[in-house]
């Protein structure tokens, strides 16, 4: 039976490779893995399936939006697989994923995570140089494949991703760090190729330098690279010992967002929230601030590829999220007086005034947002043309600003233009040249004072 899969198998890889080598890319990738199903340990066979797909993709593949939502389901199913422990499954949906698209820096994570819980390390490195190789000038990608290598243990190749990646990326601090980091990383590695067979090189080389690099790390505010990753692994261990330990639960997603993996984060704060088994508001506020980090990266990826009306797409999702989001907290914690002003702002963003009054009336009684409530209030009543009740807000939160500040400017500029909509000029130019006297460029100021002073000169 052995021998027939393998000859089966065989069969399928001649024709992939001949339909590969004539250009006809989808009959290649059908082939190929069919062949990976009758052999599916066969590490030559993926290396031509995954050429063969990324050569299908970059001919007929699409990526609109109801593509991203089936990758999306697709990569919950083989992590759902990963999580089960069945690594051979996740392997075999994972190549219909990268079927589907094999340069996405998201299918390429969780296909190297199946990979992986099969065991099969050389599979996951085929799939990220195969990929690397076809399209190092993706951010995303690359920072993706940086990181692998860097799990690795493979600096060289993780220095070599984060200088690509430092050359699209002039100035971003996050990957001057990485590079920083890996080219220390990759220096010391070749020491200790050059110590190798030298009576003590070796132990001389690294004595106390675990134990030092885990205190340094545990030091810093920010936690990046190669710190990163170890202090990321002495959290996962702490949390398997301590499962209710949520400090470690807390410092892990941290270091994740510190990261920029934000998709890292978001897993471990739900992980953390179900294991607390009650209402957590610290780690609410963290799950929904992640979300929409995570959601402004992928916009931000979308943008950089010219993707514009994805990006567009997914910021409608994104703001949907976070008015839902806020809604849904405020039922959960009513006596939030944040939470309230927040979700007041949004509700007078998509212009529900009555609703923004509510919630604004009482975020007003908390000492942090109250001057901005006031505002908001006020221009709920600007905009339901109840200018004398505008005036009061604005006046009460002019009074209590004690320096000429941006919403001291925004409060004293709207008393102007409520007091030139009511005819009242000499009041508006006062106001007017009060914000004027701080800041001259403020909004359309200068041509506002001077219509006024001309009115004003035209009455006599």
């Amino acid at each position: 039976m052995a021998v027939d899969l393998a000859q089966k198998a065989q069969n399928f890889t001649n024709r992939g490779r001949q339909a590969l080598e004539s250009g006809r890319y989808e009959l290649a990738v059908d082939m190929l893995m069919e062949a990976v199903k009758a052999a599916p340990d066969v590490l030559e066979t993926r290396k031509i399936l995954r050429a063969a797909q990324i050569a299908n993709f970059k001919k007929n593949g699409k990526v609109g939006f109801g593509a991203k939502i089936t990758y999306m389901m697709a990569r919950q199913k083989i992590m759902a697989l990963v999580k089960k422990g069945d690594g051979a499954a996740a392997m075999e949906e994972a190549e219909n994923l990268l079927k589907l698209n094999p340069l996405d820096a998201d299918n390429i994570e969780v296909a190297v995570k199946a990979a992986e819980a099969a065991g099969k390390a050389d599979f996951a490195a085929i799939t990220i140089e195969a990929a690397y190789e076809c399209s190092n000038k993706d951010p995303a990608l690359l920072d993706r494949v940086a990181t692998y290598y860097s799990m690795a243990n493979r600096w060289d190749k993780a220095r070599d991703c984060y200088q690509k990646l430092a050359e699209l990326k002039p100035g971003d601090q996050y990957v001057i760090q990485k590079l920083k980091n890996t080219e220390a990383r990759a220096t010391m590695s070749a020491g200790w190729e050059q110590t190798a067979g030298k009576k003590g090189g070796f132990q001389n080389l690294i004595a106390n330098k675990e134990q030092a690099a885990k205190l340094d790390a545990a030091n810093k505010a920010m936690v990046l690279g190669d710190d990163a990753e170890a202090m990321i692994k002495d959290k996962l261990e702490q949390i398997e010992k301590e499962p209710k330990n949520m400090n470690a639960r807390r410092a892990l997603a941290r270091i994740y967002i510190q990261n920029k993996r934000y998709y890292e984060a978001i897993e471990a704060l739900q992980a953390a929230i179900e294991a607390s088994g009650s209402m957590d508001p610290e780690l609410d506020r963290m799950l929904s601030a992640t979300k929409v980090q995570y959601y402004d990266q992928q916009i931000g990826i979308l943008r950089s590829e010219g993707r514009e009306e994805e990006a567009e797409a997914m910021e409608g999702e994104k703001n949907q999220f976070v008015f839902d989001d806020l809604a849904q907290r405020v039922e959960r914690y009513p006596n939030d007086l944040h939470l309230r002003y927040e979700l007041g702002v949004q509700y007078f963003t998509y212009e529900y005034y009555d609703d923004a009054l509510t919630h604004l009336q009482l975020a007003q009684k908390s000492p942090k947002d109250r001057l901005w409530a006031l505002y908001y209030l006020a221009m709920c009543f600007v905009m339901k043309g109840q200018g004398d009740m505008a005036v009061m807000q604005l006046e009460a939160a002019r009074d209590q600003i004690p320096t000429m500040d941006d919403l001291k400017k925004k409060v004293v500029y709207q008393l102007g233009l409520i007091s030139e909509e009511a005819g009242d000029l000499d009041k508006a130019y006062s106001y007017y040249k009060e914000v004027y006297s701080s800041d001259v460029g403020f909004a359309d100021l200068a041509d506002r004072m001077l219509a006024v002073s001309q009115a004003i000169k035209a009455r006599g």
